[in-house]
């Protein structure tokens, strides 16, 4: 059990360590070696990094990383706190199908054995009564036929349940990584869009799509 524990402690520090920050001072001197500004800046950690102003800059691969150890902790990186809870739901109802799914499946497979057992044996009757309720009736009937259809048909539900997580694993891992590249961009009021009238020859009309890339 020990391992177990240690991974979760593991878990657990990784958010802590990510949303530790430090500052650091900025000092700024004249030709002189006056000091002219003097300014608290945030020094970059392991996970967080910062430009010489200051401003947070986000970094694709480590939200994938981060993404593909723990779901949800790429999402948390780039402040999208509100699609932690859907990585999670993402993630933990396949994983959650696969472990029911697994319970019958085994739940199944025992009532096949006993159900291939010799009825006369002594053992047979404190293995029956291990059998869940609601096979005990095809295993009376040593309906082993039935049983293994069933017991096929939640195998290939685990199977599913086990594509699913890893899609939806890396869905979450594309979603961190893709909303780090957009915080790159820029998306501030001098950045618009306009739509126009245009002619494009003495006869026709038509419509124009203006982008107006400004720096102020």
């Amino acid at each position: 059990m020990k391992p177990i524990f240690f991974v979760i402690a593991l878990i657990l520090c990784i958010p802590m360590l990510a949303l530790s920050q430090h500052k650091d001072t900025l000092i700024v001197k004249d030709t002189a070696g006056n000091v002219v500004t003097s300014t608290k800046v945030k020094k970059s950690n392991w996970v967080y990094k910062y430009d010489s102003t200051g401003k947070r800059v986000y970094e694709p691969r480590k939200a994938a990383i981060l993404s593909a150890v723990v779901p949800g902790l790429g999402q948390a990186y780039n402040k999208k706190y509100w699609k932690i809870p859907l990585a999670w739901a993402a993630v933990g109802i396949p994983i959650y199908s696969y472990f029911y799914n697994r319970g019958i499946y085994r739940d199944i497979q025992y009532a096949i054995t006993v159900a291939e057992l010799d009825k006369n044996d002594p053992g047979y009757q404190a293995a029956y009564d291990q059998v869940d309720p609601k096979l005990q009736y095809l295993v009376d009937h040593q309906s082993i036929n039935s049983l293994t259809n069933y017991r096929n048909e939640y195998r290939k539900d685990m199977d599913y349940s086990i594509l699913f997580t890893l899609l939806l694993w890396g869905l979450n891992v594309v979603d961190a990584t893709v909303d780090a590249h957009l915080k790159g961009f820029n998306v501030n009021d001098n950045l618009t869009m306009q739509i126009k009238p245009a002619i494009t020859s003495p006869q026709s009309i038509g419509i124009a799509l203006v982008f107006k890339f400004a720096d102020r």
